[in-house]
């Protein structure tokens, strides 16, 4: 039998698996309600709203509650909770516990805010510490929230709350970063990325370019070409510290002159641009770091640098060594990696 009959469907295989989608779609009944944050917070002190076991082990650290809070007040919007009425008339929290509870800590006066990068004059306030009419506010905005059916099975419950936690696909640091520092540096950044030459030295598969990659990699090489000795380990902050400094203040002409003349250097002189060969389709970011910021570095030095060939230390061991992604976020590691091609570029490092 050939394979693909194998897998024929029929119309007896149809109509079982209509009947069994209608039977699953029935066992899930809800309905759709706003209540105010004030009601929540009151609510779930009272214990109409309260917390189930199978939730317990999921906890917020300090810096997601405050960026949470700053979303609220920002009114930006927030995903739905679930939660599902009980016979007793108590509503179980299936998903939003950490929301819930972050929300009654910060009314509560128990959540400094700190960190923030939309409301940074927030930096150090209690709710308590807010203007009166900020405090309003914060109070009367709506939370909608999904109410599940009291016929709700537990099993079916705990099943809801996997797969909202789990189905997602977090976003990457620069997805995030590219809605958060909007402005003239940010667009210098992603025109930069859209560089042709760019494009072709450093292969990037088409669902890590729409994950914006390449523009994480060009943050990276003005970042660490100014700043490579101040950083320490959190890559992260590093760059959003960076993103932030040069939001609507940059170096334009030089940066961008910088740029085109490492890549018209790499091109040149590197027989496989940033990638491992000419077969790669995707560039680590170690190996890029390396060789864009040294030899960036390198021509700040001697902008018409004439370097003997590459190849000798391209291939060692020592620079594989380098740029391998164990302890890439490592102050010492990146200053190592850097510095290893500037030198080899200058000559000074033989």
């Amino acid at each position: 039998m050939p394979p693909q009959e194998l897998f024929s469907i029929t119309e007896d295989d149809r109509s079982a698996a209509e009947a069994e989608v209608r039977t699953k779609q029935h066992e899930v009944r809800y309905d759709l309600r706003d209540f105010t944050i004030d009601y929540i917070v009151q609510e779930f002190q009272n214990g109409l709203f309260y917390v189930p076991p199978y939730q317990r082990e999921f906890i917020w650290n300090e810096p997601h509650k405050r960026r949470f809070i700053e979303s609220v007040i920002l009114g930006l919007p927030i995903p739905m909770m679930f939660v599902a009425d009980m016979e007793d008339g108590r509503l179980e929290i299936v998903d939003g516990a950490q929301r819930i509870q972050s929300l009654e800590q910060f009314v509560n006066n128990d959540l400094v805010l700190d960190g923030l990068l939309r409301l940074p004059l927030l930096n150090g306030f209690r709710y308590g510490d807010l203007p009166k009419a900020q405090q309003r506010k914060f109070g009367t905005k709506a939370m909608r929230l999904v109410v599940l059916d009291d016929s709700t099975t537990p099993e079916l419950r705990q099943e809801i709350f996997d797969r909202v936690n789990t189905s997602g696909v977090k976003a990457k640091a620069s997805e995030i970063r590219r809605g958060t520092f909007t402005g003239p540096f940010m667009d210098f950044i992603r025109d930069r990325a859209r560089d042709e030459r760019f494009a072709r030295l450093c292969p990037i598969s088409d669902r890590m370019r729409q994950r914006r990659e390449d523009e994480e990699l060009v943050l990276r090489f003005f970042a660490y070409s100014d700043r490579y000795k101040k950083f320490q380990h959190d890559v992260d902050k590093f760059l959003d510290k960076f993103a932030k400094d040069h939001r609507e203040d940059f170096e334009q002409d030089r940066m961008c002159s910088e740029f085109e003349a490492t890549m018209a250097f790499v091109e040149k002189h590197f027989p496989h641009g940033f990638a491992k060969g000419d077969s790669s389709r995707a560039t680590p970011r170690v190996r890029f770091e390396a060789l864009a910021v040294g030899t960036n570095l390198a021509l700040r030095e001697q902008p018409d640098l004439k370097p003997q060939p590459v190849r000798s230390w391209l291939d060692s061991e020592e620079f594989r060594t380098h740029t391998t992604t164990h302890a890439s976020n490592s102050g010492p590691r990146l200053r190592g990696r850097i510095e290893f091609v500037r030198d080899r570029l200058l000559g000074s490092g033989d």
